[in-house]
């Protein structure tokens, strides 16, 4: 920023073509920012935008720190989620694929790093009511993503430097919208199926965040750690700022598909059980593929979840400006048109 007009950057998004990245890279395009994106798979609807592609994994360390190089800003988005595999599966990628990529914005001259976490850097276990960013990471993690992923937000928070890389860190929750090609054809493929259970007594109150606003959130971010701004060094929940019912909200998309509503209950305590009981024989078995049901996923779907984005919304000028409503209705007639269960 010069004299409050914007000057184009060179900027690179690391997993620019999953998901949110590619709202992300779409926002830095439309401001006519020169963009690279880093990750395993080529997309060539990008490069024909003009975004240069480096194929790479995160475990490619000196991949990863070259690509870094000379980047004004670099958006770090990329990760190994989920909720099965091995400790090393997720060490590699989530933690030294973040040091790798602090090691080149501090080698490359690299003034700005976003870098997108998760709520679930606090996962203990328990309910998380109206939470905000003064609560310490969890315990008990129950999942690898999650802890893997605490560990690299707090190396990247402890490299902020006001004289040099400044850092920033959002735990957007429950991403959704056009394009996800993991929760809601999940959550539909499985209630078609008749698999899916609501867990608990059905209450529970959890945080979502449309994508269009977690993306406006990181480009938020990235002008909020400029120069010598207190939120560098700060993580951030990212949210639709309104938690909804968890199963109502399920049930009413499902409804708008004219899918019959999930009705079926099974116990907090049952389906923790029936959890343990399928990481043990998964395990036993060494199968690679994700169980029908985790002990982290039983209490993620049973538990509330929804946070406080006061801080956000205060440093970081966030709000949501695609309702919750207006998504819906987006991705319901995205659905009818036959999109949704392609992507």
């Amino acid at each position: 920023m010069l004299f409050g007009l914007w000057v184009m950057g060179n900027v690179l998004v690391t997993g620019g073509g999953g998901f949110l990245g590619r709202y992300i890279v779409a926002r830095l395009l439309d401001r006519a920012d020169r963009v690279t994106i880093l990750g395993r798979t080529p997309h060539p609807d990008l490069h024909a935008r003009g975004v240069t592609q480096i194929k790479a994994d995160l475990a490619d360390r000196e991949k990863v720190i070259e690509a870094c190089r000379d980047r004004d800003v670099v958006y770090h988005v990329a990760a190994k989620a989920g909720v099965w595999g091995s400790w090393d599966s997720y060490y590699r990628p989530n933690v030294e694929g973040t040091r790798a990529v602090l090691e080149g914005c501090r080698r490359g001259g690299v003034g700005r790093l976003v870098y997108t976490s998760t709520p679930s850097v606090v996962f203990t276990g328990e309910p998380l009511v109206n939470v905000d960013e003064s609560i310490p990471y969890g315990r008990d993690w129950l999942c690898h993503y999650a802890h893997t992923k605490a560990i690299a937000e707090g190396e990247v928070l402890g490299a902020d430097d006001p004289g040099g890389l400044r850092t920033v860190a959002l735990r957007p929750h429950l991403i959704w919208g056009i394009g996800d090609n993991h929760l809601i054809p999940r959550v539909v493929d499985r209630a078609r199926r008749g698999r899916l259970r609501i867990v608990g007594d059905g209450r529970n109150r959890v945080d979502i965040v449309h994508v269009a606003n977690a993306a406006d959130a990181h480009l938020l971010a990235e002008r909020a750690i400029e120069g010598k701004a207190p939120a560098g060094g700060k993580a951030y929940y990212i949210t639709q700022g309104e938690p909804v019912v968890l199963w109502e909200w399920i049930n009413g998309f499902l409804r708008s598909l004219g899918i019959a509503p999930v009705e079926k209950r099974v116990s907090l305590r049952t389906a923790y059980t029936v959890g343990a009981m399928c990481e043990a024989v998964y395990t036993l078995l060494r199968r690679k593929e994700e169980p029908p049901m985790t002990r982290f996923v039983a209490i993620e779907l049973a538990k509330d979840h929804f946070f406080d984005i006061s801080a956000a919304r205060r440093d970081l000028g966030y709000k949501s400006k695609v309702s919750t409503r207006e998504g819906v209705d987006e991705l319901v007639a995205y659905w009818k048109r036959g999109s949704g269960a392609g992507d």
